[in-house]
């Protein structure tokens, strides 16, 4: 019978059972508690493991399977999100303003209670933007931010995190920054965790989890990494 294993905060970083051990129900389910420190979210990360946890709750460890990706050569750009990045005058940058797209990440959403992004997991991803792991992509529109994503690049995987958006399509004009991005440095595969409509619909497709640890170990580097092109 699988049972998950309870981490505390005195424990290594690493010290993270085999993904294979995730419960079945709730699905993906590994682990509880230990902390929010950027050596143990990287441990996680290179293992395919993110926290993912409500208010109230011990910090929750998850390896679903199967695995949620988006392969930058297989994003969809619908008529309409062109015809949004044409002509609705979005202007695009990266890194710009970390804090406020996790901000707006965190605040509440319409049909949607309370928000997983608690100020413990604010102020890690914050400590990962600063040194380097954690990266933003935001959207403007007449200096004003109106979208963004937010997520964790290492080596050739971006382990995307969560979005935003505050005008139609911004959103997904930020996620199509980050493909174009993806494709100039060499990023083999976007991980997007769990399946949804909406990521379905821009090209998304679910792996199984033995594949996606596949593309972790061919492609991942633990290392500082920045989401710019470098000059030559």
């Amino acid at each position: 019978m699988k049972t998950i294993t309870w981490l505390s905060p005195q424990d290594a970083p690493d010290r993270f059972p085999p993904i294979e051990q995730a419960l079945d129900e709730p699905a993906g389910l590994l682990a509880a508690g230990g902390d929010l420190s950027s050596a143990r979210l990287l441990a996680a990360y290179q293992r395919g493991i993110f926290p993912w946890y409500s208010p109230g709750q011990p910090v929750l460890w998850w390896a679903p399977d199967p695995r949620e990706v988006l392969y930058p050569s297989e994003f969809r750009r619908s008529r309409s999100l062109m015809k949004s990045l044409r002509n609705r005058g979005f202007e695009l940058t990266v890194d710009r303003d970390f804090d406020a797209v996790i901000r707006a990440c965190a605040a509440p959403r319409p049909h949607s209670i309370g928000t997983w992004i608690t100020p413990e997991m604010r102020a890690a991803y914050l400590e990962l933007h600063r040194l380097g792991y954690a990266h933003s992509i935001e959207t403007w529109r007449e200096g004003r931010l109106v979208g963004g994503l937010y997520g964790v690049r290492l080596g050739g995987v971006f382990f995307g995190e969560s979005m935003f958006s505050r005008e139609s399509d911004a959103s997904k004009v930020a996620l199509s920054h980050l493909v174009d991005l993806c494709l100039e440095l060499g990023i083999a595969v976007i991980d997007c965790q769990l399946a949804s409509r909406h990521l379905k619909s821009l090209g998304s497709r679910s792996i199984p989890r033995s594949e996606f640890q596949c593309l972790l170990r061919q492609h991942v580097v633990l290392e500082p990494l920045p989401m710019a092109v470098q000059a030559a």
